[in-house]
């Protein structure tokens, strides 16, 4: 089940995080659900380093960082992605 959690909240994330980038993101769904996973991961570590990975009531700070790092990967992947298919970015 955590497996399915991940995916959607993935998901969720690189669908804000592709809301916030200016532009057209070329990516796909699939690939927008991997890089929300990447970037909350991402977030997950640098909370970790911080310190403030779990602190009791919601971990505010925490899913911001899950934030941060699902647009910074969801904007360098859809940079590697538009390179590889060879399409021009507009924004």
């Amino acid at each position: 089940m955590s497996w399915l959690w991940a995916i959607i909240v993935g998901l969720v994330l690189g669908l804000i995080a592709k809301a916030i980038i200016p532009g057209k993101q070329q990516i796909p769904l699939w690939l927008t659900a991997v890089f929300g996973i990447l970037g909350s991961v991402l977030g997950n570590w640098a909370a970790t380093g911080m310190g403030v990975n779990d602190t009791g009531g919601i971990d505010w700070t925490r899913h911001l960082l899950q934030l941060v790092g699902a647009v910074i990967v969801v904007a360098l992947g859809d940079a590697a992605w538009s390179a590889v298919r060879g399409k021009k970015q507009t924004g």
